[in-house]
């Protein structure tokens, strides 16, 4: 007896089997014995079954899914008492960590209603995610440290579905969405896996070509943006897929359009406006717009937000600094679009961004052999938090500073110069 998977009518089946095959042999490369954690919405079932199938197909030792539930979350948000927002599931992370330690791959479907706690107590929220995230920072080190081989998808929940396109009907808006899905994901041609080999190809060339270029800065420039990212001592560009330092290549998000490194967080100047709204932890901030000095934020301001915004920055030191910069096209297929998701793995791959917090220890020259502590010497930052948000456009120019002051065009009107 076969058992299908329950799919929205609305979704073509084989085309999310295609994103659940994907996910495992470009997402993550997952090798035979190898563990894999799963989590995901309660929504996303479908995908994890797919990708549960591809996985033990492709030799995988054992898959555990572990699923979140919209109804639950806000549930505590209604009913909880006070000091439940000071808690968080460390012992599940703590598993999860030595999960990885023991040589397990990571597997993130995204797809949450990125609006759902929209109309809850913005200091509960607050205090909700800083737990949370202290909790998971053993195994966040994991992931960020490129320690294991790692993946993050989408599936077109109903409930993201109608935040995007909220003039259609359910059905039409899920299926609008898993089409854009699609279509960035790379799984609505013929053979997706060499689709993904030929974009990885073309990745691969521009980070090649900023790493012989070997900038000490980039200097954005656009409406409300007239900011200096000082780039970290030995910092390296990449783009696409990576090879983690269990020695497994993977391609950490599905979809990816950019290239990116690590900043010095001690060497941004200048101040920056954001170009898309950021979407966090159900939460919209819009029209952020901050001042650097000595590579901490000093003033922050959002049209919309701003007090979530200011609470993020003040998660810990590190929250005020950089730990990424990210180059993307404008005419980047996500761009071209002309849809916000309202997901940062889908408008990140949109727009050049910025991530405050957590730098990427591969995004240094032998990054696999430095400690923290040579790390953090070379400009790395270190955070609870690692929030990208979005600064491209196709009025933003870039040029590369060199280490002696000259400059070179990196991209004009949003493109590729």
């Amino acid at each position: 007896m076969t058992i299908v998977p329950n799919i929205q009518t609305s979704i073509d089946p084989i085309k999310l089997e295609k994103l659940g095959e994907v996910a495992v042999k470009v997402g993550l490369g997952l090798e035979k014995g190898q563990d894999l954690v799963i989590t995901a919405p309660i929504a996303a079932l479908p995908l994890v079954r797919f990708i549960t199938k591809h996985a033990y197909m492709a030799g995988a030792g054992l898959v555990s899914a572990f699923y979140s539930d919209e109804e639950t979350t806000l549930a505590r948000y209604q009913h909880a008492p006070d000091a439940s927002f000071d808690k968080a599931s460390g012992w599940l992370y703590e598993g999860m960590a030595k999960a990885y330690e023991n040589g397990a791959a990571r597997l993130a479907i995204a797809g949450d209603n990125p609006m759902l706690l929209s109309e809850q107590d913005p200091a509960k929220v607050a205090r909700a995610n800083k737990a949370n995230s202290m909790a998971y920072k053993p195994a966040l080190e994991k992931i960020a440290n490129f320690d294991i081989n790692w993946n993050i998808v989408s599936y077109p929940n109903p409930s993201w579905a109608r935040q995007v396109f909220p003039d259609l009907p359910e059905d039409a808006s899920v299926a609008k969405l898993a089409e854009a899905i699609f279509a960035a994901s790379r799984v609505n041609v013929a053979d997706p896996v060499a689709a993904w080999a030929e974009h990885n190809a073309n990745l691969r060339k521009r980070s090649s070509w900023l790493n012989g270029e070997r900038f000490a800065a980039l200097h954005f420039t656009g409406p409300g943006t007239d900011l200096t990212v000082g780039l970290a001592d030995g910092h390296e560009w990449h783009g696409g897929a990576s090879t983690a330092k269990n020695g497994i290549t993977c391609n950490p998000n599905i979809p990816t359009e950019e290239v990116f490194t690590t900043p010095h967080a001690l060497k941004v100047e200048g101040h920056v406006s954001s170009t898309k709204p950021l979407s966090h932890q159900g939460t919209l901030i819009d029209n952020i717009q901050v001042r650097f000095e000595g590579g901490r934020i000093v003033e922050a301001k959002a049209s919309k937000g701003e007090e979530v915004l200011n609470k993020v920055l003040d998660t810990d030191e590190g929250a005020r600094r950089l730990g990424e910069v990210a180059l993307v096209p404008h005419s980047s297929p996500i761009s071209a679009s002309g849809i916000l998701f309202y997901n940062t793995l889908f408008d990140e791959n949109a727009s050049c961004h910025i991530a405050l917090g957590q730098c990427y220890s591969k995004c240094f020259l032998n990054g696999a052999s430095l400690t923290q502590e040579e790390i953090k010497a070379q400009g790395g930052n270190s955070s609870l938090i690692h929030i990208d948000w979005m600064i491209g456009s196709d009025k933003v120019d870039i040029d590369g500073i060199k280490p002696d002051g000259s400059k070179v065009p990196v991209m004009r009107r949003g493109e590729w110069a």
